[in-house]
């Protein structure tokens, strides 16, 4: 996890994508700088309301209590197959394809690096079984490689992460997005606070603005 922290502001990042670092490489003060530290996702709230942190982006946790939350953007996921697959033969998956197979979801100190609320959607409308493993990215990636299920990513880390013996599919269709969250108490008095989640929602009506032909 990474976060800014200074006498200005400070900000934990629950996950890492390429809207999370445009966000923090748009956004220029002075008096913030760029620190990463290992925080378990169950305590991010926490930290909000003591104030640790100033602001959370995050994988969607739902609406935050006593907290003031939006989602700013999303990004498309991604499924890793098994090189050998049949479906690797087919240029865009849908959750259909993959009913009868396991979703492997690393969960750890930090929790699932994916939007809780969209894996509950999943397994409402008859989706792949998510399997959680208390085991990190790197080897449940590993375990797709040996055939024991599928797994997710979004379409930053897709992109970035190649793996031997397995390959990444675009998802189409219905729930084929992940939406991040960003989370800051309302009565917090820092007009940096504000000057960024201003800067969060600008960034995101801008990335879902129609692109010229």
């Amino acid at each position: 996890m990474a976060y800014l922290r200074s006498a200005g502001l400070r900000i934990l990042q629950c996950r890492g994508g390429a809207a999370d670092s445009a966000l923090v490489c748009r956004f220029e003060h002075p008096d913030v700088r760029l620190i990463i530290e290992d925080v378990p996702a169950r305590q991010r709230l926490a930290a909000i309301h003591r104030r640790r942190f100033d602001s959370v982006f995050t994988h969607d946790i739902g609406a935050a209590k006593s907290c003031s939350s939006a989602v700013f953007w999303q990004e498309r996921l991604f499924v890793l197959l098994p090189a050998a697959h049949s479906l690797v033969a087919k240029p865009v998956l849908t959750w259909s394809d993959l009913a009868d197979m396991s979703l492997l979801v690393p969960v750890g100190l930090d929790g699932p690096p994916l939007d809780l609320c969209l894996l509950e959607r999943i397994a409402a409308d008859g989706g792949p079984a998510v399997q959680t493993c208390r085991a990190n990215q790197a080897t449940v990636l590993f375990k797709v490689q040996l055939g024991q299920g599928v797994t997710l990513a979004d379409e930053s880390y897709a992109r970035t992460v190649a793996t031997d013996s397995a390959l990444w599919r675009p998802l189409g269709g219905e729930n084929n997005v992940s939406s991040i969250r960003g989370i800051w108490l309302g009565s917090n008095p820092k007009r940096t606070v504000l000057r960024l989640v201003g800067l969060a929602k600008n960034m995101a009506v801008a990335s879902q603005a129609p692109r010229p032909a």
